[in-house]
């Protein structure tokens, strides 16, 4: 279990989860989670398949409200703000915590209506304000110069790392103050992986981002802070180096080292 002194100051924390737990029909899934998530550092989150890993990334922005029959109980609050209380709009909520699923899933649109589609949502219709919002976020996220010269053209046509790149700037385009990401270079080869982890690096400053990875050299290699989950339990959380070289637990060091999962 995480000791207390494991957790960071709530004051330097962009969200603070307590006595979290997390239901699918009759089946509990998530356990008196708790913990502190660090504001403009990356969090992973590693554990063996079925560990709770996605369902826990999927509570910071209410998505498992989408699966029916699902219930929870406990707190999760972002600056101090309770994510589940009766007057949030989820939709506002959604804006402020974007989402970068493991296979990325771009509309069947042209590269520029892809981007322009959240801050259309919003409202924005002026086509300038949407022409800039498309370039800067393109330059986020390190497809720009590549896709410049064909925005017009269907978003299918591009390469699976570059589609994935596109889905980071549309969740990019409507300005996130947190990016999830599920596992979102699983599916890439090597190269692509290597750009999205280099992507992630440059985006650290500028956003809270939590990702999911079963990949322990890819959660080594880009975030700050890991959590590792095991059967719905978080059984720990800290700083990656210490973690990783240094665990406070004999069942992270098992997971870490390849004795199970």
């Amino acid at each position: 279990m995480v000791e207390p002194d494991n957790q960071l100051d709530p004051s330097d924390c962009k969200v603070q989860v307590e006595n979290l737990d997390f239901w699918y029909g009759p089946t509990q899934a998530l356990f008196d989670i708790a913990m502190n998530i660090p504001a403009r550092q990356v969090t992973a989150l590693i554990g063996p398949s079925g560990c709770g890993k996605s369902t826990f990334l999927r509570t910071l922005n209410r998505m498992n409200d989408l699966i029916d029959d699902t219930r929870l109980k406990g707190s999760i609050r972002i600056d101090g703000q309770s994510i589940y209380a009766p007057n949030v709009d989820v939709v506002s909520l959604r804006k402020r915590v974007g989402m970068v699923f493991q296979k990325s899933n771009p509309f069947p649109k042209s590269i520029f209506d892809n981007v322009a589609y959240g801050p259309r949502i919003h409202g924005i219709r002026r086509r300038h304000v949407l022409e800039e919002i498309v370039e800067r976020s393109l330059v986020r996220a390190a497809l720009w110069d590549e896709v410049k010269d064909r925005l017009d053209s269907n978003a299918l046509g591009l390469s699976g790392g570059q589609q994935q790149r596109l889905c980071i700037a549309r969740a990019l385009a409507v300005d996130p103050e947190i990016l999830l990401m599920d596992e979102p270079a699983s599916a890439l080869d090597p190269r692509s992986t290597a750009r999205i982890e280099e992507l992630i690096d440059e985006l650290r400053t500028d956003y809270t981002i939590v990702i999911v990875t079963h990949n322990m050299q890819q959660a080594s290699r880009v975030s700050n802070y890991t959590a590792f989950f095991y059967e719905g339990v978080l059984i720990e959380f800290g700083a990656t180096k210490q973690l990783f070289t240094l665990p406070c637990e004999k069942q992270t060091e098992d997971y870490i080292t390849g004795r199970f999962g």
